[in-house]
C-alpha cells in the first residue's frame, strides 16, 4: 500500500455537510450521490471559487468508538475571512497524518482503498485513529479515468 506519514499545521475548510450512517453499507451509497446532487446544484462550483488550492475534500467528522454514524462534508481549503450563504466552515486541527495514494475511478477506488486501511494497515502497525477528522483529497483531473489520483488522509498517533 502506498503511503507517506506527514505533519500538517490546522486549517479551514468550507463545505455542505450531510449525516451518514455505515449500517448496511449505507454510507457507500449515501455520499456518492451526495457528491452527484452537489454536482447539480452547484455546491462543487461554488467550493471550486473559494478553494485556496483547487481541490474538493471529502471530510469525514464527529465518527465516535462503537458508532455507525458520522458527518461528510464535501468542502475545499480556504483563505477566506468570511464564508458563503449554505456553506459551513471547520477547523481540521494540527495532525500527523498517514497519506494513502489511490489510482482509479472513483467511488470504488476509494471505497476499497479505506477497506485495506482499516482491515490491513492499521492491523499491521504501530498506529491507531487519533480520533479527529479524515479526509479524502481529490485534485482536478477526470474522476472515472483509470489513471486518476487521488488521497487518503488519515489522522494517526502511536499506540
Amino acid at each position: 500500500m502506498d503511503y507517506r506519514i506527514e505533519e500538517k499545521e490546522a486549517f479551514t475548510v468550507v463545505g455542505k455537510a450531510m449525516h451518514c450512517t455505515c449500517q448496511d453499507n449505507e454510507h457507500t451509497r449515501q455520499i456518492p450521490k451526495f457528491w452527484e446532487d452537489s454536482h447539480r446544484d452547484g455546491t462543487i462550483a461554488r467550493l471550486n471559487a473559494v478553494s485556496a488550492d483547487g481541490v474538493l475534500l471529502g471530510v469525514m467528522t464527529d465518527m465516535q468508538p462503537g458508532k455507525e454514524e458520522f458527518t461528510y462534508m464535501i468542502a475545499s481549503r480556504t483563505d477566506q475571512a468570511s464564508v458563503a450563504d449554505g456553506l459551513d466552515a471547520r477547523t481540521i486541527p494540527a495532525s500527523t497524518w498517514a497519506i494513502f495514494t489511490a489510482v482509479g475511478p472513483i467511488p470504488e477506488t476509494i471505497q476499497s482503498l479505506f477497506g485495506r486501511i482499516y482491515q490491513e494497515w492499521f492491523p499491521a502497525t504501530g498506529y491507531e485513529h487519533a480520533g479527529t477528522p479524515e479526509m479524502e483529497v481529490y485534485p482536478p483531473g477526470d474522476v472515472a479515468a483509470e489513471d486518476y489520483r487521488c488521497e487518503v488522509w488519515i489522522p494517526i498517533v502511536k499506540r
